[in-house]
């Protein structure tokens, strides 16, 4: 009985760090698309 309830301890734990990972991971990829995009407009308004 104990080692069961460890077990779903660590699940929980290992669960959270995964969407916390997750959510950076989300937040990089995002930053990265606004920055290539304000890039480009940059490059395109300077050819104007």
């Amino acid at each position: 009985m104990g080692e069961h309830k460890l077990h779903q301890q660590e699940t929980k734990n290992s669960q959270k760090s995964s969407l916390k990972g997750t959510l950076i991971s989300v937040f990089l990829v995002g930053f990265f698309i606004i920055f290539t995009w304000f890039s480009v407009y940059q490059i395109f308004v300077n050819r104007l």
